[in-house]
């Protein structure tokens, strides 16, 4: 599977698009917001002032009401700062807002008027001004030039990897690696597991190989993404939607309604870290300094509650995943696949939600880009 080529959040307005099933992305923002005022605060006591032109990227920005929403609460905290400071000018902002190819950009910019327009309102027509671009492409390799970025955010984003890890398609005792699994897991083989931490490796490496070259000396990163606070890559915290997914799919494989070798060749190019992971590779790669770190529980819904909806909560996450993950289980499986197994897949999130309080890891973390 080519990820450049086929994934990408689900597009327009409908009922199973990203753009009204991103309640979860939209909490994890709301709480990785005092790592932005801090790094635009340590930003100020570092340079001693803002430069003249401040320089944002946001990767993986997607597209729907939370696309502008970390841009909004920079742009908010270096206004509170120069009224603070009493600063003559704030600085003009160059923001580049980067996600795959497929993302749906003709909906981001659809939306700049209403975000420039509330801009001038709110902070003033002195304030600014504020440039904005798309910036398709993949964060694991370059995007910018050398040292042009101030403050770099990614949220809900590199728990993404480049690629499928390389191996699964390998059969062993001829069977394939991850037989009726789609991630890794408490009964998937050493090599499977193993596949995985060597392909995150190899991209979050790279990210912060490719982010060291453009991010200036003393600027900032903000970064939020799946995780798992336990050292053990198969917890159930990291692993259980994929489970229940693979699961599901495999009730439809014995019902005859999918093709049992469809399931055993489709592997989620994804993967949930820990922090002592994270700490070892941002040690290792070097470039930059782990200024602040935090991993917080999050409901499936994003804790959304929603007392007069004619949906269940199984409903409301079974479409939450399907936003994420339909372009990729569609491309492979084909779309009457997708829609019955998202109808089952309600239903078990439903009786599981009647027994348990189904949580996932989101973990923090703020960076500063060494000298040279």
């Amino acid at each position: 599977m080519d990820m450049l080529q086929v994934f990408h959040m689900n597009k327009g307005e409908g009922d199973t698009s990203y753009a009204k099933n991103s309640t979860v992305q939209n909490k994890i923002l709301s709480i990785s917001k005092s790592f932005l005022e801090e790094a635009i605060e340590d930003s100020l006591t570092t340079f001693g002032n803002f430069p003249e032109t401040m320089a944002i990227a946001d990767l993986g920005c997607s597209s729907g009401p939370n696309t502008l929403m970390a841009v909004s609460e920079i742009l908010d905290a270096v206004a509170e700062r120069c009224l603070e400071f009493g600063c003559r000018k704030s600085p003009e902002f160059m923001v580049f807002l980067n996600d795959l190819p497929g993302n749906d950009f003709n909906e981001v910019f659809a939306s700049l008027a209403s975000f420039h327009a509330k801009l001038k309102e709110e902070k003033g027509a002195h304030f600014g001004p504020c440039f904005i671009s798309g910036l398709p492409g993949g964060f694991h390799g370059r995007l910018l030039p050398n040292c042009c970025l101030h403050i770099v955010h990614s949220s809900s984003s590199l728990h993404w990897l480049s690629q499928v890890p390389a191996g699964l398609d390998d059969k062993e005792n001829g069977e394939m690696a991850n037989k009726g699994k789609i991630y890794l897991s408490k009964t998937s083989p050493k090599s499977v597991i193993s596949a995985y931490m060597l392909q995150f490796r190899k991209d979050f490496m790279s990210f912060l190989k490719c982010r060291s070259k453009e991010v200036i000396p003393g600027g900032r990163m903000v970064l939020a993404f799946m995780g798992r606070t336990s050292t053990d890559p198969a917890c159930e915290k990291a692993t259980a939607h994929w489970d229940l997914i693979a699961s599901t799919l495999m009730t439809m494989v014995s019902e005859g309604l999918v093709d049992e070798e469809k399931v055993d060749s489709f592997n989620v190019p994804y993967y949930a870290p820990c922090i002592e992971e994270l700490k070892q590779m941002i040690g290792e790669e070097a470039s930059f300094s782990l200024d602040r770190f935090e991993a917080s529980e999050i409901d499936w819904d994003g804790g959304e509650r929603m007392e007069s909806s004619e949906e269940t909560r199984g409903e409301r996450i079974a479409k939450m995943h399907r936003a994420v993950v339909e372009s990729m289980l569609d491309h492979h499986f084909g779309r009457l696949v997708v829609d019955q197994l998202f109808i089952r897949y309600s239903r078990i999130i439903d009786h599981l939600l009647s027994k348990q309080a189904l949580k996932l890891i989101n973990l923090f973390i703020s960076l500063t880009r060494n000298p040279y």
